[in-house]
């Protein structure tokens, strides 16, 4: 099967208007950057997002929002978005906050095949509202559902043309489990290379789930930052690299 493509115009060509998507990344840090623009320049309305945060007003998942093409939003941290908080306010936007280990857990499910699950956060707030509850071992547990998407598109560190990919510390984050979790996998890579060249070892999601790879370029990692000892100055992207 042939999984490279060409970009990120071409990778999300044919989602359509109201398809619910997840979108990795924690905050800034191992977003999709490419394949968010491409949304952006597609104009695709009506959609379901889910993902840990809302992006920034400029950045990231905060370019849609600007434009009105997120309908609902499925998440939990989203305080650094004034647009999302506006639209939140206003009732533009759908929102649908969770707590994060249960937006993790529920992407982990859907990844495993398991439709729901209990779990003790949440119960005697509003995010208990509408949820069954079931005691276990004398403790109130909520039921929540696994969550799937029409389409999920990760970003990964290095990737083979066979769909293979290494994420990078961090980056990690949501994308592994997202990964598996899409009907349609979308993955933007800092590096593409030949099969057989990642180390079996090291390859954090396996290339059977991934149905579409390319290349990305001219990442901004706004937050992916390091210092080496007290003192010195941060480094970004390839610098950070060559000093691993």
């Amino acid at each position: 099967m042939q999984k490279m493509i060409a970009g990120a115009d071409e990778a999300i060509a044919d989602i359509p208007d109201h398809a619910v998507i997840m979108l990795g990344g924690f905050g800034l840090c191992g977003i999709p950057e490419n394949c968010i623009a491409a949304l952006s320049r597609k104009g695709v309305k009506g959609l379901t997002c889910i993902s840990n945060n809302a992006g920034v007003d400029d950045f990231g998942l905060g370019l849609l929002l600007k434009q009105r093409q997120i309908r609902k939003m499925i998440s939990s941290y989203v305080g650094e978005n004034a647009e999302f908080e506006r639209q939140l306010l206003s009732g533009e936007l759908e929102v649908e906050l969770t707590p994060q280990g249960t937006l993790a857990t529920r992407i982990q499910m859907a990844a495993m095949g398991i439709p729901a699950f209990f779990t003790p956060a949440g119960y005697g707030t509003e995010v208990a509202l509408g949820k069954e509850v079931r005691v276990f071992e004398g403790k109130p547990h909520l039921m929540e559902y696994a969550l799937h998407a029409d389409f999920a598109i990760v970003k990964a560190w290095k990737g083979d043309l066979a769909g293979n990919l290494v994420f990078r510390k961090t980056t990690r984050n949501f994308s592994v489990p997202m990964a598996k979790a899409g009907t349609v996998t979308i993955a933007e890579v800092e590096e593409l290379v030949q099969p057989g060249e990642l180390d079996p070892d090291l390859i954090h999601v396996a290339g059977i789930y991934v149905h579409r790879i390319f290349q990305g370029s001219r990442y901004e990692r706004r937050i992916e930052r390091r210092t080496v000892r007290p003192g010195t100055n941060p480094v970004v992207g390839d610098s950070a690299k060559k000093i691993s």
